[in-house]
Formats: structure tokens, C-alpha cells, sequence
């Protein structure tokens, strides 16, 4: 066996791997060690890294995990949980895990009676629960850093528990050869011009998008038949497949989490993949055009048709200065970690509806009355649920979860979480929200934002957001993240919300938590220097102070060309709420869309003396050139 070890070093694919990469055959030293057999068969195992694999962020430790030997995990054949645990404040003790994903795990490997190993399915108690324990993913990120500082670089590690004894061991490490070595100021962005017909979904591997013509494989002898530039669509994919997808425009696997073989070399070729979709093979047929996208989160999907899409690419290292703080509109946790690395001030708005209707997408009060309802809705909650303690339990730990994402993607710059400002038509689309929502004939003036807060019908629901928004504090450690209320109308109300919050453990001032209000109402601007009672600062909402100061609904087609932020009335707004919070020396930020979509606008507000400008992550750098070039024009005319 020992000679065997030896001999692996001159495999076709091993002499192959060493030709691609120019190491010298007569240089590379191998030795065989002797340990014991960890029992992961009656345990579990997986693959971490001490980074993001998709962003290269650095303050993560990533870690996948399913029942029995680890192999499946490697080779793609089963989709692990996964789980994110954020560097800094695991090393202060806390509770780090910042975003799970219960994987299907419909296989595991086992030892053969008879020697070696084999495949069998899981029971349904095994896919419905997680196959690794918080502590234990606490203890193998530890293992991790620890790696990595001792290496001092990003490590890929392999892990197994011990089913009998419990223990957690580390059966290899290696360094992380593709994220870490990218350039972290060179940004690449791809972005679909245009949306198909779906064929299927899975999870995304790197941030790319590719299409081609359809060929499905089903083993690796088939590869003759395989042309360049082809998707290659299979059930899953080895190390032998390697030549084949070298080739590849794309690959989309039924198979395999993100650690799997086939993202592993998809990442290395800088190919866009998505794996795990279960039916591609089934879906898809050879000769069929597709796009696959995975330049919109953790989801991949594959369109019909050949679609078009750009392609920018940008060096961010030597921005220029500028007079003001840039911010970012960010609301998707699975983009976070991507553009958390632009340059940025923090969050300036971070939209907790988002989490609430693309990860939760149930009603709270659904959640709060699970016993009392019909049969099949608690059926399809508890679907949904799933490896969770009960479904209150899944909504506030989701939204913990989306919030510590988001929050540690700009760590430990400020985040400032807006809570829910959902309308009563918006709440009636989630599961179960027909039966707790009004009729409401104009819900952008209804029941919504602050005024839901109090009312009996609801602050059961909004005490939810202030559980997890407390768990995010002080359980997970990311004091970065700051309040915003919206909607607050009456300054009756903005003393009834901070009561709450109060009551719930999130007081203002108290462990540096900022409470700031969404100045969006012509009630905030008249009573501008009268709320700063009650708040840290202010955010301004400009989209609805400028559809209530001009009086349009900015969902009506029929006045929307009269819906414009820079008109005189709504700059005079503008001016006169930061004026009030300059001269209480508060904070004074903006998150509407304008400065976003009017680089004059920026400009403007700007000069009116406004601390930080959100933008949407894609208005950045085309903001921050205008304000830099626009501050070298004022610089070099004369005085």
C-alpha cells in the first residue's frame, strides 16, 4: 500500500495537474502517513475553507457537512448543509454562525459488510435535520484559523467526526488556490440584459454568466463527442472529467454542493457552474441553447435561448478622494459578501423585507398562530422550516441570519437595518397573509412602517424583528448594526416605537445601539428638529418624500413623468431636513434612488453638507468619478 502511495504521484492526472501549473515532476515530495480510521460512517464529514470560495472574503470560515465519509461531499454526489461563521467575533466567544443551509443529503457513504465502502440513502430524520452540530461548527472554524494563521495563508480543509467517540479531527489541509489569489480591487461584473424562460436552478458557483449548446453526458468516455465551448450538463463530475471541462462554456451538474469537484475546478477555470439542481438531465436536452447565470446571488439558473448579457471590469485600487461618505443599498444577504468589497462607508440601508419575502416568504402572524391553521398551510410551513426548532424559531434566526451577513460583509463600518416596511398588499403575498392583511384601497399610505408597530394587530410580529435584531448584537456580536424606523408620522409615534424597542432590550444608547428614523414624510420635514428627539439621525427616504410632497403615486404609470427627486419643493424638503440634523450635530444620510440614478443630484446634495450618500452597489464608482472629477473642476477654477 505504501508503494501505491508513491506510485500516485505519476497518475495521468496527477503528472497532468503538474504540467498545467509548471511544477517540476523530480520536485514534488510525498509522504505516506499512518493514522487511524476516523468512523465518520457512523458520524459525519465535509470540506471547509478559511474564506468565501465565491468572493474570496476573507473573514469567513465556510464549512459544508453531510452524514457518513466525506467523500461525497468532495465528489459531488450528495448537497451538504452549509454554514458561515464570521472570524472576528469568534474569536471573541460569540455565537459567529452568520447564515446556515439545510442541504438535502439524500445519500451518504457507508463500509461495506463485505470491505470498502458504498452508497446508501439516508432516512428522512437524516435529511431534515443537520448533520453537524453549532458547537461543532464553532470548534472546526477554530481549526480552521488556526490552520490558516500557522500556514499564513487560506487554507481548504477536510474534516470528519467520529460517529462512536464524537471527536472532530482534520484529515487534511491544503492551501485555497483560486479565491485568494484573485486581485481584490480588480471587480469583474456580469450582468443579464435580458430574462427567458427558467429550465432549472441550482447553487451558483463563481459570479459569471455563459451559454452554449446543451451536452449532456453521462460518462466520461463519452468526452470524443464533447466540442469547445459547450455546456456540459451531467449528474455529477470527478477529477477524470477535467479535460472535458476545460472545455466547457458552462457546466450545471444534478449533484454536488459548492465544495464538490465539479465547482472546485469550475472555480480554477474561471468557468460559470451550477450545481445541485437535481433535474438538468432531465430538463435539458443536447443541442439546446442556454444561458446559465450566476452573477445574481447563491441561486444559479439556467435559461432557455441564448441571451444577451455584459461583461465590466474595473480596478478600484486608486480611487480618488471625495468631500463626502459613499454608502450601500444592500437588502441580499447572498451578495454581500461580494459587494461588501467595493469601496463603502458601510450600509446604508439594509431593507429587512427582502429576508422576510426571498428567504422567509411567511406571514409572522402565520408563524405566531401555526396550531390554528389549516391543515395544508401548516403542511407547507413545515416544509419550509425544516432543521429548525419551530417556525417563530426559523423566522427570527432567518432574519438573524440575513441581518449578521450583511452586517459583517462591512465590518465593523456601520449597518443600518431599516425594519419592515412591508404594505398591507405586500404582506398579503407571502404564505398565510390573506388571512391576516385588510383590503386597503391606497396601501402606500396605510398600514405600514411605524404605524404597525403599536397596533395590537401586529407588534407581536414587529417584537419578532427585535428578538433577532438583539441576537444579531449581542448573541452573534455585531455591534456595527444600527435601527432605522420608518413611516414614523406623529411624534406620538416616534416615542410609542422607541418604548417598544425599549421594553424588548434594544434601548437606545444602551451597549452604542443608534436608533435613526427614515425622514420620508412632509410631517419629518416640518417637525425636522423635533423628532432629532427621539433618534440618532436621520436617513432619508427620498422616493416617498418626493411622491407625498408632490402628491403622485410613484406606482401609477399615468404621473410617474411628473415623479422627479430634484424638483425645487423636494430639495427645499431635502435642505431643511439637513439643516435640522447639522445643527444638532447628528447624523444625516440618504437612501432613495436619486442619487443613485442622478449623479447632478449627488453633486447637489453634496453641497448642502449631507454625511453620506446609499448608493445601489451597481452607481458606485460612476458616482464617486462624477463627485471626484466634478471637486478637481471646482479645485482648478479660478478663485
Amino acid at each position: 500500500k505504501v508503494k501505491e502511495v508513491f506510485a500516485s504521484l505519476f497518475t495521468d492526472r496527477a503528472i497532468s495537474y503538474r504540467h498545467d501549473r509548471n511544477f517540476d515532476h523530480n520536485k514534488v515530495a510525498l509522504a505516506a502517513t499512518v493514522q487511524k480510521m476516523v468512523r465518520s460512517e457512523t458520524g459525519s464529514a465535509g470540506v471547509m475553507f478559511s474564506l468565501d470560495t465565491e468572493t474570496g472574503f476573507r473573514n469567513v470560515v465556510f464549512v459544508t457537512s453531510a452524514w457518513g465519509l466525506g467523500e461525497t461531499v468532495v465528489g459531488g454526489t450528495v448537497n451538504p448543509d452549509e454554514f458561515y461563521v464570521f472570524k472576528p467575533t469568534l474569536a471573541e466567544g460569540k455565537d459567529a454562525i452568520i447564515g446556515r443551509t439545510l442541504g438535502s443529503k439524500k445519500v451518504k457513504m457507508v463500509y461495506s459488510p463485505g470491505g470498502g465502502s458504498e452508497i446508501v440513502e439516508t432516512n428522512e430524520e437524516e435529511r431534515e435535520r443537520w448533520s453537524v452540530s453549532n458547537d461543532d461548527v464553532l470548534e472546526l472554524s477554530k481549526m480552521a484559523v488556526a490552520i490558516e494563521k500557522h500556514y499564513g495563508f487560506p487554507v481548504d480543509v477536510e474534516w470528519a467526526k467520529d460517529g462512536d467517540t464524537g471527536k472532530l479531527y482534520i484529515v487534511q489541509a491544503r492551501p485555497e488556490t483560486v479565491a485568494s489569489r484573485r486581485k481584490q480591487s480588480l471587480k469583474e461584473e456580469y450582468k443579464l440584459l435580458e430574462r427567458g424562460d427558467v429550465v432549472t436552478e441550482g447553487r451558483a458557483v463563481g459570479n459569471k454568466i455563459g451559454s452554449g449548446r446543451v451536452r449532456i453526458l453521462s460518462h466520461v468516455d463519452e468526452m470524443a463527442s464533447f466540442e469547445e465551448g459547450e455546456v456540459l450538463v451531467a449528474d455529477m463530475t470527478d477529477p477524470d472529467w477535467e479535460p472535458i471541462m476545460k472545455k466547457a462554456g458552462a457546466i450545471v451538474t444534478n449533484r454536488g454542493g459548492r465544495t464538490c469537484h465539479a465547482a472546485i475546478i469550475a472555480r480554477e477555470l474561471g468557468i460559470p457552474a451550477v450545481v445541485g439542481s437535481a433535474d438538468a438531465t432531465e430538463k435539458m436536452k443536447d443541442g439546446d441553447e442556454v444561458t446559465v447565470v450566476c452573477s445574481e446571488g447563491d441561486t444559479g439558473v439556467i435559461y432557455k435561448g441564448n441571451l444577451p448579457y455584459d461583461r465590466k471590469e474595473e480596478d478600484l485600487s486608486h480611487l480618488p478622494d471625495i468631500p463626502v461618505k459613499i454608502m450601500l443599498n444592500l437588502a441580499n444577504p447572498s451578495r454581500a459578501f461580494e459587494y461588501g468589497q467595493l469601496p463603502n462607508a458601510g450600509i446604508g440601508l439594509a431593507r429587512l423585507e427582502f429576508v422576510i419575502n426571498n428567504v422567509i416568504g411567511i406571514h409572522p402572524r402565520a408563524l405566531l398562530g401555526f396550531d390554528k391553521l389549516p391543515a395544508e398551510m401548516r403542511s407547507k410551513i413545515l416544509e419550509r422550516t425544516k432543521g429548525y426548532a419551530d417556525p417563530v424559531s426559523f423566522y427570527v434566526d432567518k432574519i438573524a441570519e440575513g441581518v449578521a451577513s450583511l452586517a459583517a460583509s462591512v465590518y465593523p463600518k456601520r449597518i443600518i437595518v431599516r425594519l419592515s416596511d412591508f404594505k398591507s398588499n405586500e404582506y398579503k403575498s407571502l404564505l398565510g397573509g390573506p388571512l391576516f392583511e385588510p383590503d386597503e384601497e391606497n396601501p402606500m399610505i396605510g398600514f405600514r412602517g411605524a404605524g404597525r408597530y403599536a397596533d395590537k394587530a401586529f407588534r407581536e410580529c414587529f417584537e419578532l424583528e427585535l428578538v433577532a435584531i438583539k441576537k444579531v448584537r449581542e448573541e452573534m456580536g455585531l455591534t456595527n448594526v444600527e435601527i432605522m424606523v420608518p413611516f414614523v408620522r406623529t411624534l406620538d409615534m416616534a416615542k410609542e416605537v422607541n418604548d417598544i424597542m425599549a421594553a424588548n432590550g434594544l434601548r437606545r444608547g444602551e451597549n452604542g445601539l443608534k436608533v435613526n428614523m427614515m425622514a420620508e414624510l412632509p410631517s419629518n420635514v416640518f417637525l425636522a428638529e423635533e423628532f432629532l428627539d427621539y433618534f440618532d439621525g436621520y436617513s432619508i427616504g427620498s422616493n416617498d418624500l418626493t411622491q407625498l410632497t408632490l402628491g403622485l403615486d410613484r406606482d401609477s404609470g399615468l404621473v410617474a413623468k411628473h415623479f422627479d427627486e430634484r424638483d425645487p419643493a423636494v430639495k427645499k424638503a431635502l435642505k431643511t431636513i439637513i439643516t435640522a440634523a447639522k445643527a444638532k450635530g447628528k447624523y444625516v444620510g440618504i437612501c432613495g434612488q436619486g442619487p443613485s440614478d442622478f449623479p447632478d443630484f449627488a453633486q447637489w446634495l453634496t453641497e448642502q453638507g449631507i454625511d453620506s450618500l446609499s448608493l445601489n452597489p451597481d452607481s458606485v464608482i460612476p458616482t464617486w468619478m462624477h463627485l471626484a472629477n466634478k471637486e478637481n473642476e471646482d479645485d482648478s477654477s479660478p478663485k
